[in-house]
Parts: C-alpha cells; sequence; structure tokens
C-alpha cells in the first residue's frame, strides 16, 4: 500500500489509468465496435474523470467504509482488498452513469438502463481491478520504491 503522498498519487493514477483502459475496451467490445480508434477516442476525457472522480468523490467514503467492515486491520491485504470492493462499487456507480451520457446522451438514461450497464460494467470491474489492476499496480509501486532506493 502507499505510504507517502507520492506515492499514494503514483498508486492511484495507475489503478485508475488502468481500469479506465480495461472497462473501455470491454464497455466497446460489448457495444460491438472493438477498434483502436474506439478505444482510445474517449479514454483521455473518460481518465480524467474516472481520476476526479475516484480522488474528490469516491475514495475517502470508499476508505470510510472499508475501515468499517468486519476485516483483520492488522493485515494489509484484507484492509487493501476491503477498499478496493468499496472503490469499484463507488466507481462502478459513477463511471456507468458517466458512459450512458457521454454515448447515449441524457435523454437515454432510465433506472432500467442505468442498472442494466451498472450490473455488466460491476462483473468486469470486480475482478479486472482485484485481479489484473491492483496487482499491477502494486507491482509498479514496488518498483518506484526499489528505483527510489537505489538511486
Amino acid at each position: 500500500m502507499p505510504q507517502t503522498k507520492k506515492e499514494s498519487w503514483l498508486f492511484t493514477c495507475s489503478m485508475c489509468l488502468f481500469m479506465v483502459f480495461g472497462m473501455t475496451i470491454y464497455n466497446v467490445a460489448l457495444h460491438g465496435a472493438l477498434s483502436f480508434g474506439a478505444v482510445f477516442g474517449g479514454f483521455p476525457f473518460a481518465f480524467i474523470i474516472a481520476l476526479i472522480l475516484d480522488v474528490f468523490v469516491v475514495a475517502k467514503p470508499a476508505k470510510k467504509i472499508a475501515l468499517k467492515l468486519p476485516t483483520n486491520k492488522e493485515k494489509m491485504w484484507q484492509v487493501g482488498i476491503s477498499i478496493s470492493v468499496c472503490m469499484i462499487l463507488g466507481m462502478v456507480s459513477f463511471m456507468s452513469l458517466f458512459g450512458i451520457v457521454v454515448e447515449s446522451g441524457w435523454h437515454q438514461l432510465s433506472l432500467a438502463t442505468y442498472l442494466h450497464t451498472w450490473l455488466f460494467n460491476f462483473v468486469m470491474a470486480l475482478p479486472l481491478q482485484l485481479l489484473i489492476v491492483r496487482p499491477l499496480a502494486l507491482t509498479i509501486l514496488s518498483a518506484s520504491r526499489k528505483m527510489t532506493a537505489s538511486a
């Protein structure tokens, strides 16, 4: 887990970058339009929105809720997984709304469309985060620490 402000930014940015990238590929593929242009066309805007939501809206409440869950607080991996799951719930909630509005406009927004989109995104985001993105971000964090220590 990040221990300094610099590490926190590196971890947050890498998590956000890889999650937005993975979820963009997933959603574009779901709509049958998988191409380089389709993936990278909206990626920068989605990344900026996701990073803003992560830092200013979702992270603090997610951490607060995660720390209240019945996990062993002495085992950092359990705390990390709890925070990740709470972050996924918050980010999927906001980014599903973002995706619907960007792709179809406010006129296509309905409870049924939102719940369908949320469920499809959650089903992908949970394993993507826990099995691929979180370990990758922790590897990047560890490599950064080693580079800093050797410098």
